[in-house]
């Protein structure tokens, strides 16, 4: 792969789900190496149906899905992504599943062919990073959402991947641990795509930002973004709209 070939990229997708109107109609779609970009959208425009399709966990009815510079078209193809990349979903629900918090933060090194040993090691370095040292003999359906969030992004960093696509990864955080949460994704130096409707948290992350309009990708300024954003949560109290946003 060339050195500044995009990690991902997608181009001219299209995609519908059953009985519904086409959600995505002609996206591109590029993440560079190193790259931080974050995707603020409304509610069913396609952020997550995108990062499900980067994983082949949904499949395109048009266009090309390249990642590390190779098509991806059958289920073969993925394989090699969801070992490299990492999906925190949006729900943590469906990324744990075991007893305990060390069992499932220690799954996906096991699943990636290492010791018993190594994956354990993995992920006590993984919760170690998000100040969750004392979690590991915790019952994961006792957890808060806030904590099963976060051990769910600790169980994708066990597996140590070269990208990471996060799904509304501050949900259910309180603001000492969105900090926390905001200091690790900066130090981690692999590509990130992060969706999010907390534009603070985008600005402070990510390189650009991206919106979803009519099925296709835009980018966005994101100081107009935020004055907009913000204006939105006076809610029904009279408001003005910036001339220029």
């Amino acid at each position: 792969m060339a050195a500044q070939e995009p990690i991902v990229a997608l181009r001219g997708i299209r995609f519908g789900y059953p009985g519904a109107e086409p959600i995505l109609a002609g996206l591109d779609f590029a993440l560079g190496p190193a790259e931080r970009v974050g995707i603020l959208a409304p509610n069913g425009s396609g952020k997550t149906t995108l990062f499900l399709l980067i994983m082949g966990l949904l499949r395109p009815q048009g266009g090309e899905i390249l990642v590390f510079g190779k098509p991806r078209r059958v289920e073969a193809d993925f394989l090699e992504v969801r070992r490299r990349i990492g999906l925190v979903f949006q729900d943590p629900e469906d990324q744990l599943f075991c007893p305990t918090v060390i069992e499932d933060v220690a799954f996906g090194p096991l699943n990636l062919g290492r010791s018993r040993k190594e994956a354990v090691a993995a992920a006590r370095r993984a919760l170690a990073a998000l100040g969750l040292e004392a979690f590991e003999d915790r019952i994961g359906f006792q957890l808060s959402g806030g904590e099963k969030r976060l051990v769910s992004l600790a169980a994708v960093l066990a597996m140590e991947p070269e990208a990471l696509l996060l799904d509304e990864p501050e949900n259910g955080l309180d603001s000492r641990t969105r900090l926390r949460l905001v200091e690790v994704l900066e130090g981690l130096a692999i590509p990130q795509a992060i969706i999010s409707h907390d534009i603070d948290l985008l600005t402070a992350l990510c390189d650009r930002l991206l919106t979803l309009e009519a099925g296709r990708i835009r980018e966005v300024d994101g100081e107009a973004l935020h004055r907009h954003v913000h204006a939105h949560r006076l809610g029904d109290r009279p408001h003005r709209h910036s001339p220029t946003g």
